[in-house]
């Protein structure tokens, strides 16, 4: 029975230590606790009064809460957010086949959610500081979880649809809230360390995503890609119930009126680009009249909401942090690395499928050993994040994303599930060092009043940089694999000899199984697919080595960010 007179301490969540000399010994969690002044525990039937002053001094950031508590907490509906995003894209077929929607009609299911995503990401943190962030995280894991639900039990397209605009609201503010809580949760000095944390989940999600999403869905069925989320989010409303806390400066916020003209013309531009991005090649971009007016519509819009936002800082979105040079900086980049990122992410177990033929499930498994990289990656760049210049980790990463883009532009049909595992486990160690020093440095000069608003700007940039470069690499797949059929035809002629002895040969082969009469055309068939195969094959490599160049070019302008000073005192409002 420990003695009542040892020093204990009891911090806020209702762990209790006892101080054994050289540290402290936790001792479980406090029976009875008054949250409004005094501690009243008991341990073992021994009462001991303590106070929660006692916690402060140790964690002041998180209200006596071991911040890694925190991060746990916030990081698990982020982390299920991303996941599921990456599961939907994989379940789509799926979800066409059993809804008897086609494949274009499907789509709408990523594309509703996309839009919903991004029309709430910038203005999180107005809701954030309005209704109390922690309240309103809660809010967003619930209405996240439950939207899931609905979306696994829709019986036709057009409630999925509308279970997805909702899952979309709910899922958006999760990532800015989630850094922005992570950041404040530690001093400067640690917040390596959190954005390791944070960069873990959001890169090591989306490579998971397919591998989980071709199981679940060959295995039991695709209404399981959403069910998922509801143990998740359940789990998530207990742990940030008890560890998570809104600080001061939250509590006693005053935030100006609902800015509805800047949240109006915030819906339409944000709508119009994710619609014109998912939608544009399938009907070839400005040649369609629809399309033409979506830009319109969204350039108006746009510049609209800049000078709203720009005028009215107590209203939705602050853009007067893009003064700061480093935070301007690292929006500029992280909307390229997400080009890159989701360029690699999607292209490369579409090559797998498309080009060699493997199952979604199969293509997830080989392109997987990126999420490991990650893993080992992210610790390793946390604690390197605050003894070594930023610039040179973010520089070498982007140096080794762009290495290995390089190599996967040197594929050919010849190879196996085991050709590409080393520039794979790179590619997700470099993103370790790119992603964490990336954050750390955008938000190093932001005050902790303004680090919501930053976040949410941080985080729309990338998901914006995201939709763009997979838009782009869509159409570069499609148009240049046309432009290298066209090539490569014109060395394919009815007059070649090679051809005419290969045909014979084919057609030989063929005749004992499609007669004679079909045996000739069968050859031709067979070669012209074996053309197209070779055509949508170069168009990859062109696609992987553009990415290559455009991460060698964000490795030069990483030098745009201005020189950490170890030693410098933060800047007002960081603490």
């Amino acid at each position: 029975m420990p003695d009542p007179a040892q020093h204990l301490l009891v911090l806020s969540s209702g762990f209790i230590f006892r101080d054994e000399g050289g540290g402290w010994q936790w001792l479980g969690l406090a029976a009875r606790i008054t949250h409004k002044g005094d501690f009243h525990p008991v341990i073992s039937n021994v009462p001991v009064t303590m106070t929660t002053e006692h916690a402060q001094p140790r964690y002041p950031l998180t209200q006596g809460v071991n911040p890694w508590l925190v991060t746990v907490a916030v990081m698990l509906p982020t982390f299920m957010e991303v996941l599921d995003t990456a599961i939907a894209s994989v379940a789509l077929p799926y979800i066409a086949g059993s809804l008897s929607a086609s494949n274009s009609e499907a789509t709408w299911v990523l594309t509703s959610y996309l839009v919903a995503n991004a029309v709430i990401l910038p203005a999180s943190n107005w809701f954030g500081r309005r209704f109390g962030r922690k309240r309103f995280l809660l809010t967003c894991v619930v209405i996240f979880t439950i939207a899931s639900f609905f979306c696994g039990a829709a019986p036709t397209l057009s409630v999925i649809l509308l279970a997805r605009i909702l899952q979309g609201a709910g899922g958006g503010a999760l990532q800015p809230l989630s850094q922005s809580i992570l950041l404040e949760s530690f001093p400067p000095a640690k917040r390596s360390m959190a954005m390791a944390a944070y960069g873990l989940g959001i890169v090591v999600a989306p490579v998971l995503g397919p591998t989980l999403g071709g199981w679940l869905t060959d295995t039991f069925s695709w209404r399981y890609a959403f069910y998922i989320n509801i143990p998740v989010g359940i789990l998530a409303v207990l742990l940030i119930s008890r560890f998570v806390h809104d600080p001061p400066y939250i509590k006693n916020a005053k935030v100006g009126a609902f800015d509805n003209l800047g949240f109006g013309l915030l819906i339409v531009w944000t709508g119009c680009l994710q619609v014109v991005l998912d939608k544009g090649q399938e009907d070839d971009w400005f040649g369609a009249l629809w399309v033409r007016w979506a830009v319109a519509a969204l350039v108006v819009a746009l510049v609209g909401w800049i000078w709203r936002s720009w005028t009215h800082p107590k209203g939705l979105v602050d853009l007067h942090v893009l003064k700061d040079r480093n935070f301007r900086t690292g929006c500029f980049l992280i909307a390229l690395l997400g080009m890159c990122i989701y360029i690699t992410i999607a292209i490369l177990p579409l090559y797998y499928q498309e080009i060699l033929g493997y199952t979604a499930f199969s293509a997830g498994l080989v392109v997987g050993p990126r999420g490991i990289g990650s893993f080992v990656g992210s610790p390793v760049v946390g604690i390197l994040g605050s003894r070594v210049d930023n610039r040179k980790l973010l520089s070498a990463g982007f140096i080794g994303f762009g290495v290995c883009s390089l190599i996967f532009g040197r594929v050919n049909l010849e190879i196996g599930p085991f050709t590409l595992l080393l520039p794979i486990l790179l590619t997700g160690f470099a993103l370790s060092f790119v992603f964490v020093p990336l954050a750390t440095m955008t938000t190093s000069t932001i005050s902790r009043e303004e680090m919501g608003n930053a976040t949410g700007l941080f985080n729309m940039l990338r998901n914006i940089g995201g939709s763009v470069g997979i838009a782009m690499a869509t159409t570069a797949l499609i148009r240049r694999a046309d432009l290298h059929q066209t090539d490569l035809s014109a060395f394919v002629t009815p007059n070649s000899p090679a051809l005419q002895q290969k045909a014979a040969l084919s057609a030989a082969y063929l005749s004992h199984y499609l007669g004679r009469a079909q045996a000739q055309p069968g050859s031709l068939g067979l070669f012209y697919r074996l053309m197209g195969q070779q055509a949508a094959l170069l168009a990859y490599v062109d696609v992987f080595r553009w990415t290559a160049l455009l991460a060698f070019f964000c490795a030069a302008a990483v030098w745009l960010f201005k020189k950490p000073l170890p030693h410098a005192a933060p800047p007002p409002g960081v603490h």
